[in-house]
């Protein structure tokens, strides 16, 4: 995987996040990443500051700052 394609993976996440705040699993299902690539993206996105992790009961929460 190259950086150009993790980063148009986390402008994908970036989109789904417009909304609100979503679970990990919502998270996978709007954007349709497979889960190795959908963590590089979440990676790339909290490296820049640009979202947030909250634990939730079932899953993790993830927002935009």
């Amino acid at each position: 995987m190259n950086a150009a394609l993790i980063g148009e993976n986390a402008g994908l996440i970036w989109n789904a996040l417009q909304e609100g705040a979503l679970s990990l699993k919502a998270l996978k299902k709007a954007t349709k990443l497979k889960e190795a690539d959908l963590n590089l993206a979440l990676g790339w996105l909290a490296r820049e500051n640009k979202i947030y992790f909250e634990e939730a009961e079932k899953d993790t929460m993830v927002g935009l700052l």
